[in-house]
């Protein structure tokens, strides 16, 4: 019952979350399969990204690789449960059993150490970055959350072993020994002087406590910003490859410029379409589903905004708050019985203008991400929609788009006159 609410839960968040990538534009990145592969193991498996700063990085990766091996347990509880068995594998693997099991002690304190640390950072060495003005309230109790949810599985399963052990040592019936676990075996002492009967109560409540915590964890972690856990494969693989420094050129545009020149124009594009479409972005359907994709995989870690040269001059821009405003405005569509036509727009309902005029499109956020997010996409594409159908950007961005139009330079002056300044130089 347990495990098929849990599966009903789950499958709903799955199609909400679909259906909102959905809403955004065609996007192909299905070229260069062998690069792609390479890139999700290394980054959203092999954490390549994270180990620029290695301390928490190895304490990252304990928690990442550590939750995802400890809760291979959980398949034998699942067939435990279902067949009314009891430690369904020891007989099989033997010895090996109580390795494996010794192993998952091992990673569930590592677990355990590793978010008692982060506690820490988040809440009284307060890290910088955690404390942004996007991370008030919600994201940061979010974060707490899921610590400190980790930190009671991992004593669960700890307590649980400790009491399957004492009941072993005592002969109750249906109790197969595992061998000595190390790590477990400190609870023990507080065991020892139960009845056999309670202590069943016990190891029941802690088994239970286990699965149906796990089973509560992978639904909520759907609607948390932990949804990296299973979106950092697809994200990464999917990512950009081409260098950082390349701006996607609008096609429309590129096409319209050919024609006038007289260049030649492939395929379809030769045929000016009977209605222009929007340039850039003013909402989340005239965005790639991939910078949707984006929206969802963002673990709110901040790095992004650390490395932000905008930010750290005091400028209202955080890449960060760029790609949670995306999830919001997704998730604001998906809600609301209006839909796009709600009366509120991605851009100045949920982005101010302020925010993408100040950044300077040097690529740090999408450097410093370690799932390869890349909200620079999203602000060129705003900016995009402010030019060229609002004609609202700055009066002096304006006057350089001009002379670029006319002169091929930011300056005002004749292309003839370009190289004057280097007249000097021959004195």
């Amino acid at each position: 019952m347990v495990l098929a609410v849990a599966s009903y839960l789950l499958a709903r968040r799955y199609k909400f979350i679909k259906k909102g990538i959905s809403l955004g534009k065609p996007l192909d990145r299905t070229d260069r399969s062998s690069e792609r592969w390479r890139s999700m193991f290394l980054v959203a498996f092999g954490q390549k990204k994270m180990f620029k700063n290695p301390l928490p990085a190895f304490l990252h990766l304990f928690v990442y690789a550590g939750f995802l091996i400890i809760n291979l347990e959980v398949l034998e509880f699942i067939i435990d449960g279902l067949a009314g068995t009891h430690r369904i594998f020891a007989p099989y693997l033997g010895g090996f059993y109580t390795v494996l099991i010794n192993f998952f002690e091992f990673l569930a304190v590592a677990v355990l150490t590793a978010c008692v640390v982060f506690l820490i950072r988040r809440n009284i060495i307060k890290v910088p970055r955690f404390h942004k003005p996007e991370m008030k309230k919600w994201p940061t109790l979010d974060a707490n959350l899921i610590l400190f949810t980790e930190i009671i599985l991992m004593m669960a399963i700890l307590k649980m072993n400790a009491a399957d052990q004492v009941l072993q040592a005592k002969g109750a019936a249906h109790y197969t020994h595992t061998g000595t676990l190390f790590f477990s075996s400190f609870f023990m002492p507080f065991f020892e002087n139960f009845e056999i009967g309670t202590l069943i109560i016990f190891e029941r409540a802690f088994w239970w406590f286990h699965i149906v915590g796990i089973l509560g964890f992978a639904v909520y972690v759907t609607y948390s910003k932990h949804l990296h856990i299973f979106l950092a494969f697809p994200n990464t693989y999917f990512a950009n490859l081409n260098p950082m420094g390349k701006i996607a050129n609008m096609d429309s545009v590129t096409n319209e410029v050919k024609l006038m020149l007289g260049m030649p124009v492939e395929g379809d594009a030769a045929t000016p379409p009977a209605e222009v479409g929007r340039f850039g972005a003013k909402d989340v359907n005239d965005l790639s589903w991939k910078s949707l994709m984006d929206s969802f995989t963002c673990t709110e870690c901040g790095r992004c905004t650390a490395e932000c040269p905008a930010n750290q001059t005091g400028k209202k821009l955080s890449p960060r708050a760029i790609m949670m405003a995306t999830r919001d405005r997704v998730e604001d569509v998906l809600t609301n019985d209006k839909g796009l036509e709600n009366g509120k727009s991605l851009l100045n309902s949920f982005i101010s203008k302020e925010e993408i005029n100040a950044c300077t499109s040097c690529n740090a956020c999408v450097e410093a991400c370690p799932v390869l997010i890349d909200p620079l996409s999203i602000i060129l594409e705003l900016r995009r929609y402010v030019s060229m159908e609002e004609s609202g950007s700055p009066a002096a961005w304006n006057s350089m788009f001009q002379n670029i139009e006319t002169n091929f330079a930011p300056w005002k002056f004749a292309p003839t006159d370009r190289f004057n300044w280097a007249d000097d130089l021959k004195n």
